[in-house]
Order: C-alpha cells, then structure tokens, then sequence
C-alpha cells in the first residue's frame, strides 16, 4: 500500500493570491494536547521495562503485508488480535491522559467578576455621591429556601440528570468541542456543574481550552461538594436578565415577589431566562414573548414527564404568567432615577460598554448633574403641579410636565423627568410628545438670517437683516415665487398669530420679540424650509423629532424634547457654537479610568447670525415682562405656545444655562395624542412655564 506524501506547490502568480489557511482542526488539538504529553514523559520512561518485556509480543502483532494464508480483500485487514491490541492500547493511553489531566487540574481559589457583582456608584456634579444602583442585585439564599418546585423547573429546563450525573455530560461535551473545533462555536449540552463552573471559576469564551478545564473542574467539583451545595451556588449566580443574579432577585425583578412565593408556572418562566434573558423576556418585543411562552409551556411538560409535576398541577397552568413590565427593585420614584436612567444611557452609548458588562457593575459615572439646580427645578415643578391640582383639579389628572437644564458647553445640570418613577417610567425631559409652537421662531430665524431669502425660483439669495420688512397681519397668504400655496384641499395656506391679531407691516426681529407667526412661515417659504430644517438641527434638535416638510415647520410642528430646546437655545447665547448634550463627565471602574467619548463645539450658525438672534430673545424676553426691565442683559427667553392649545413652553437663558419647560395634557391611559390646555398652563402674561422658569433660574443667578 502506497502513501502518497503531501508536498506544498512553489509559490507562483496563482498561488501568491491566496491568503493563507487557517490552520487545521488537528493541528489545533495537537497543540491543545501537547503539554499534557509532556506530563506523561516521566511516566512513558518508568513503563521502559516493562515495554522490552512486551516487545516480543508486539512483533508478533506487527502488521505484515499482504498477509499470508489469507485471499482477496482479507490479505490486507488487520487480524481480530491486531484490532484488539490497537483498541486496548487507545483506551489505555485514552484513560492515562485523562489521569494526568485530571490530577493536574486544580479548583481555582478565586472566584471570578461574574461571581462577585458590585453595584454601580453614581455622582453629582461636585464630585459627592448621587445614587447607587440596583441594577446589579444579588441576593444568596440557602437551597432550603427555595421551593422543591422551583428547583425543578430549573434542572427541567437545563439537566433533568443532575442528581445521576458525574457532573459533566460526555455526549453534549464531545458534541462542544467537535464543533469547537471543527466550525467555531457550540451547541448546548453543559450540565448543571459545567455552568457553575463556568459562572464562578472561568470565561466565557468559547474555546476547546475553556471547555476541556470546564470539564476537568467540574468532575473535581463533582466529588468535592455535594449536588445541593453545587445547586445552590448555581441558582445564586446565573444570570437572569434584568440587571439581576441569582434566583431570589430573579424573582423579584419579575413577579415582586421572594422566591419562596414563586409557583411552578412563574418558576418555569424564569428556569427559560436561563436559556438567554435577551430572547426570552417578553416585554422587550413580540417575539421574544412567542418563544417565552413556548418555552415555559415545554419547561412544565418536561416537569410532568420527570414525575416532578402531576398532570392535574400541570392542567392548572394554561395561561401564561406575565412577568411585570419594569424591574421594581431599583425604581424608588426620586427624581434621581430619573438622572441615572439618562446618564446610564449616556455612558453605555459613549463608553461603548454593553447592558451585561454594565450589569457586573464596580463602575463609578461621574455626571454632569448640579445638586443645587436639580433641587430648585423639581421644587418649581412640584408647586406648580400642586397648585395645578388646587385650581383645575379635573384637569391636572392628565398634565404632564417636562423640564431641563443645559449649559451652554453641553452639559445637562438638571431636568424633571415626572412624578414617579415607578409609576411613569419614561422621562418628561426627554419625550418627544408635543410641538415646540412658537418657541420654533429662532430657528427659522436664525435659517434667514445664515442664508438669506430667494424671491424668484432658482435666483440668487437676498440678505436677510433683523430691521428686514414683513407682514404682520394675521391671515396672510403664505406665497411661492409662482404665487400662493395651495394644500391638498385647493385652499390657500394662511398663518395665524395668536387671537387672531393683527400687526401690520414689522421687522423681523420686531416679530420674534412679540412672537408674531405670519412673518416667520413667510419667512421660512422665502428662506426654504429645508434650511430652516438643517438649521434647526445644526442648533441641536434631533432629526427624529421634525414635523412635516410643509409650511407650518415654520410655526414649529416638530416635537423636540425639553432637553433639545434647551440645548438648542444654548446654541444661540455661545455664538452659534453647539455641543451636543451630555449627561457623564468621567467614568472609572474599580478606580481604573475608562475610556469615554466626550462630544466636541461645532460652529452651528454664524457668530454674528447667533448674537442677533439672541439679541431679539433678550427683547423678546423684556417685552414680555416689562416689569424685568432691570434685570441684566445676559438674560433672554421666550414663551410658545401651540394653535390647538395642547403645549406651553417657556425657553431662557440666563448667564450660560439655557432652561425648557413645557407643560401639556394627555390622557395616556386612553391614548397619546395631546389635549387641550384650557387654561392649565396659565395665560400668556401669568403662564405656568415662566413661573416655574423663573423658580427655578432666579435662585441661582
């Protein structure tokens, strides 16, 4: 028989094109294995005797080619002895290694991050504490503790063996590191052991390496504690999901209620988290719901097959035990959960850290909240609430209230986010719900203002200035180079001011000030409402939040959020310069300083378009309240409002911190779309959101 030697072809034009081949299967075994065999050396030299003694025998059972006395096709088998001996020697030196392996494997000492969880430290501005987070809960309980059931639903779910097994599955693990090695990844098939192991002592990298000392220890661990004491430190690191280790938090997260009140039905939901709490938990989409249930309903089945769950128990569980929508354990209703949700988001974004690495905790964020000013925001928002309820008692059930605090560099020093965190889980300063009205007007002013107005189609710009001419009449026909624009209807586009008023011809910045509208959807046709657009989101609204390509854009149909509008005024009290809001300054972990991407000044307008349009809000803020004549220069606003009268803003700035408040009402148990204010919000000259603006900027300069 002719062996046919394998030798690589000179490197040619074809052959230099190639990449080079990932090394073989084999060749990566072989390298695995290597320092074991070098273990057996000593031994393979004491086993030298005895191997001379067996050589007369081995000769005999030598392969002698084509075999004599034998025809055909058996002139070139094996004999049966030949078979045997080969056979007996694969299980001997199969057996040898597996010795050695195993004696020189040792139970790591320490426990790893995924065993030891920390909680995450949050800070105020000044460096003083602000939250600690229970996102990352842990809470041990004895196995005593934990119901019969619910431990069942478990080994059900991932290894109705356990209590049988010697702590690894030879089948699933051969099928592991087949495909470890062969395709790059695995299948499941670890026992209950293999998982602990891998939860407290290891990685979890893939890898034929990891997996062969996963095995190892766990055949150790096996014979070292008991199967309770293994069960037990399984269900109190596995990772639920939720920001949550361990059964007991498990079942807080989920029901609000300890383990020990759990039901089998409640029991199974969890044991599936185990599977992956990112495909499993049903709140997050309508998928993941699908496979919840279908996999709880196969979880109590296999209860009923292993005798751990009677067929009439099984019968009582047919509908699906939802699990409840929020985590209550680290929602304590302070305005501070709100903060940490924002500045939780921010750090993930910026640092690039994932939920799961964010949940094993030990990170210290630093943000960018001002104690002082959060204080004195929520203050002004609670009293006016408080009185809203005193005075419209009917209609302060559905308002709402959203408020923040943006400094001029980007930073976000404080913001109102709702009552209650635990019963409102989304954040007011946030939301995108309700237009911006007219509080949008700087924005197309400062659109005309940058690049100027087209009065024929195609033709070259005309300056804009803030003493530029237009009509103040309400009603006017808004018109085209080609004449008037028509809606969809056939009817003429007019503005309307608020009442109906009318002005007559004014300047520009004379509109801005008394917040005329009719000059300024003029204005935007003449500008193009796609400048106006990209000025608006140059300053700092979001994309995602403009309205409709169409006449009213200039009259504010888009729905920024108050954290927006503050950033967006910002823009126009630092010369035009924006930096995108940020709500984390520093982060560390265990000391050690992470990376964190901080976001840059741009130059979004002008500097000279930027001074004139913060030269009309200041006048605009004065004409508004005569009585703050007095007060510095370096103080500008303006109020908006909506035509439907379902928003109330109030947007100022005061010595490089630009506020938005914005007051509305929505019945969000019956559906989101905004209602009427009648009156809630105040009047134009006593409005709800200046009141509470002024609380909350007067105080600190």
């Amino acid at each position: 028989m002719q062996l046919r030697v394998f030798r690589p072809k000179p490197a040619g034009r074809r052959a230099s094109r190639k990449k080079a081949a990932p090394a073989p299967p084999l060749t990566r075994v072989t390298a695995f294995f290597l320092p074991y065999v070098r273990k057996l050396e000593p031994y393979a030299r004491k086993l030298e005797p005895y191997a001379q003694r067996l050589a007369p025998y081995a000769r005999k059972l030598k392969p002698v080619y084509p075999r004599p006395g034998r025809t055909g096709w058996r002139r070139w088998m094996p004999s049966w002895r030949q078979w045997l001996g080969g056979g007996l020697t694969s299980v001997v030196l199969s057996g040898l290694f597996l010795v050695v392996a195993y004696a020189a494997t040792d139970i790591p000492k320490n426990l790893n991050s995924y065993a030891t969880q920390q909680d995450n430290v949050y800070f105020w501005s000044d460096g003083t504490p602000m939250a600690r987070t229970g996102w990352v809960q842990r809470q041990a309980m004895p196995l005593k503790d934990i119901p019969e059931q619910v431990r069942w639903a478990v080994l059900a779910a991932e290894n109705e063996s356990f209590y049988s097994d010697p702590g690894i599955s030879f089948k699933g693990l051969t099928r592991a590191l087949w495909r470890t090695v062969g395709q790059g990844d695995t299948q499941g098939g670890s026992t209950i052991t293999q998982q602990y192991v891998k939860n407290v002592y290891l990685n979890q990298n893939q890898t034929v390496d990891r997996k062969f000392t996963e095995a190892m220890i766990s055949l150790k661990l096996d014979n070292r504690m008991s199967k309770d004491d293994i069960l037990e430190g399984y269900l109190n690191t596995s990772w639920f999901g939720r920001g949550t280790y361990g059964i007991q938090r498990a079942a807080q997260a989920y029901y609000g209620k300890d383990v020990s009140r759990l039901n089998a039905g409640e029991a199974a939901f969890l044991a599936s988290l185990l599977k992956g709490a990112g495909l499993y938990d049903p709140t997050l989409n309508k998928a993941n719901h699908q496979r919840a249930v279908e996999r709880w309903s196969w979880i109590l089945d296999r209860m009923v097959k292993i005798g751990k769950l009677s067929p009439q128990e099984r019968a009582k569980y047919k509908t699906f035990p939802e699990p409840l929508k929020q985590n209550p354990l680290y929602d304590t209703g302070k305005q501070s959960d709100y903060l940490v949700e924002l500045a939780s988001q921010y750090a993930k974004k910026s640092a690039h850290i994932s939920d799961k690495q964010f949940d094993l905790g030990g990170y210290q964020i630093y943000t960018t909240f001002d104690r002082k000013r959060e204080d004195a925001l929520t203050d002004a928002v609670t009293k006016a609430r408080k009185q809203g309820g005193i005075d419209h008692p009917d209609l302060a059930k559905t308002a709402h209230y959203g408020a923040a605090s943006v400094a001029t560099d980007g930073r976000i020093l404080a913001v109102y986010g709702g009552p209650d965190h635990r019963t409102q889980g989304y954040n007011e300063s946030n939301a995108t719900t309700v237009q911006a009205g007219s509080a949008f007007l700087p924005f197309v002013y400062a659109a005309g203002l940058e690049h100027g107005v087209h009065k024929t189609r195609g033709g070259p710009a005309t300056p804009v200035t803030p003493e530029s001419l237009y009509d103040g009449d309400d009603g006017v026909p808004v018109t085209t180079p080609e004449g008037p624009y028509w809606d969809r209807s056939g009817k003429k586009v007019a503005a309307h001011n608020d009442g109906n008023r009318s002005y007559g011809q004014m300047t520009l910045a004379q509109a801005l000030a008394l917040s005329v509208n009719t000059p300024f959807m003029q204005l935007g046709m003449d500008t193009g409402l796609v400048q106006v657009r990209e000025t608006a989101q140059a300053a700092g609204l979001l994309s995602s939040s403009m309205g409709p390509q169409v006449p009213a854009l200039s009259l504010g149909n888009a729905t920024p959020s108050a954290i927006r509008m503050a950033s967006g005024y910002a823009t126009f009290a630092s010369d035009g310069t924006h930096t995108e809001p940020y709500s984390v300054r520093r982060i560390t972990r265990n000391g050690s300083l992470v990376a964190l991407k901080t976001p840059k000044p741009r130059q979004a307008v002008g500097s000279e378009v930027a001074r004139q349009v913060d030269d009309a809000l200041t006048q605009s803020f004065r004409t508004a309240r005569p009585s703050a004549a007095s007060v510095s220069a370096q103080v500008s606003g303006k109020a908006g409002t909506t035509q439907d009268d379902t928003a109330s803003w109030y947007v100022g700035t005061a010595k490089s911190v630009s506020t938005a408040i914005v007051a509305y009402r929505m019945d969000l148990a019956k559906s989101l779309q905004p209602l009427p204010l009648k009156g809630l919000a105040g009047t134009p000259a006593d409005s709800v959101p200046y009141g509470i603006w002024t609380e909350a900027m007067s105080p600190l300069g």
